[in-house]
């Protein structure tokens, strides 16, 4: 009897033992997907040594920086379209890659402008016609973010 209660008491204490190890599974945590790269935008030069960045994600999060300040600003779902929308009109995947000017110019500004994974460069005095607003809008996302002290900022309509 002994023999059989020491079994019993082994096979409890064994038992006790796996059920610790099985536990419940927890479900997965869906990770959130990572945003894409939108438009990178970057206007550098002139008399002052300008050196912007604007870079947008297709989440609608949007950073800016200068030499002197950096902050993120977050652009709502009809801002992306009316940005898209001016990258159409300016037929922005038809342009070339590089445009630049014949005379050059120490103050110039020069233009990176990364769209959808297109990069198109140009400078003062050899910017396209169709990319000018393009390049205003930019201008103008990239000076109302630096001059807001907002992280959650909501612009004003885009200009068509």
């Amino acid at each position: 009897m002994r023999t059989w209660a020491g079994m019993c008491a082994v096979l409890v204490i064994i038992a006790v033992a796996f059920t610790g190890c099985i536990g419940v599974k927890t479900q997965p945590v869906p990770r959130p997907e990572t945003p894409s790269l939108f438009v990178d935008y970057q206007r550098t030069g002139g008399i002052a040594g300008v050196n912007d960045r604007l870079v947008i994600f297709d989440n609608g999060v949007a950073l800016v920086s200068s030499r002197t300040t950096s902050r993120e600003i977050l652009l709502n779902q009809s801002d992306l379209e009316q940005i898209s929308a001016a990258f159409d009109a300016a037929q922005f995947t038809v342009l070339e890659g590089n445009y630049t000017s014949r005379r050059g110019g120490a103050d110039f500004m020069q233009y990176s402008i990364n769209y959808l994974g297109r990069t198109v460069n140009t400078e003062d005095t050899a910017i396209p016609p169709s990319l000018e607003p393009v390049i205003r809008e930019m201008d103008r996302i990239l000076s109302t973010g630096l001059s807001s002290g907002q992280t959650d900022l909501q612009l004003p309509a885009l200009a068509s």
